[in-house]
């Protein structure tokens, strides 16, 4: 599928505030699953600001973030020099590019919500050539849906529902993605994972974060760094926008704080067979 590189337009300066962090017990969990031992290659595709790879870099002698928005490589590569990361790289490409790059081979390859955006079936077996025997491709995302929610810190949750009302108000019911409109696969991961060399994959959760909390600001960085509440998306009307996302959540927490909990991490593993 070609990409629209208004996507994600003007949202990665948004991102690392807005976006809530990963189980804590992620990399542990890697590290286990995955006898990871600090050895090998790691690739994150689709890496936005290097949120996983900031995450995961430690347990490889080599990190690699892909991404084909500039700006977000910019905001990764920033901070990864604040971080003294000097085994990490970035790479401007597509998923779809993956079966034609000279990248080598890796031990795990991640996608931390970014999968849906790629030709899947495709991709998956572009990694499946990537990965060392016995090697893992891992998708990653917050998982709210069938989750025990866990007791927050006493703020009042961020009313994501309210906020979309907003957001619909100013852009349409229809979600917005570039240029166009952001569309569901008819299927799962899991089933496209499936019709792969992978075969069938394997899901597990972590325990997710249950201490974020947010201000007003942060909520709105929430919202900028989404395909369907991009800053271009608003034109003249961005800063009415904000406002009005400021009016409503003063109606639900007098404080101005909010409690964000992204649900547990989920995680989908598909191997390479040794």
């Amino acid at each position: 599928m070609a990409y629209d590189p208004t996507i994600y337009l003007g949202c990665a300066a948004h991102y690392l505030r807005g976006r809530p962090p990963y189980s804590r017990a992620l990399p542990a969990t890697l590290e286990n699953e995955l006898q990871l031992d600090g050895s090998g290659r790691f690739l994150d595709v689709g890496c936005g600001p290097g949120t996983l790879v900031f995450d995961l870099a430690a347990h490889f002698e080599e990190a690699l973030g892909i991404d084909p928005d500039a700006d977000m490589l910019a905001e990764a590569a920033r901070e990864g020099a604040q971080r003294c990361l000097n085994h990490v790289g970035w790479v401007r490409a597509c998923a779809e590019d993956l079966a034609r790059m000279d990248l080598g081979q890796f031990k795990l390859v991640t996608f931390g919500q970014s999968f849906h955006w790629t030709d899947r079936e495709r991709v998956a077996d572009a990694v499946y050539d990537l990965l060392v025997p016995g090697g893992a491709m891992v998708l990653i995302a917050h998982e709210r849906e069938g989750r025990p929610q866990p007791k927050g810190p006493g703020h009042p949750e961020v009313p994501h529902e309210a906020v979309r009302a907003v957001v619909d108000r100013f852009l349409g019911a229809r979600r917005r993605a570039g240029h166009g409109y952001s569309r569901r696969h008819a299927d799962r991961y899991e089933d496209a994972l499936a019709r792969t060399r992978f075969g069938v994959p394997q899901t597990i959760f972590c325990p997710g974060r249950n201490d974020i909390v947010r201000d007003a600001d942060g909520v709105l960085a929430g919202c900028f760094s989404t395909s369907f509440a991009a800053p271009h998306l608003f034109g003249e009307r961005l800063a009415e926008f904000a406002v009005a996302v400021r009016a409503e959540l003063a109606k639900h927490s007098p404080s101005g704080l909010f409690w964000d909990w992204p649900g547990d991490t989920g995680l989908v593993i598909a191997r390479k067979s040794d």
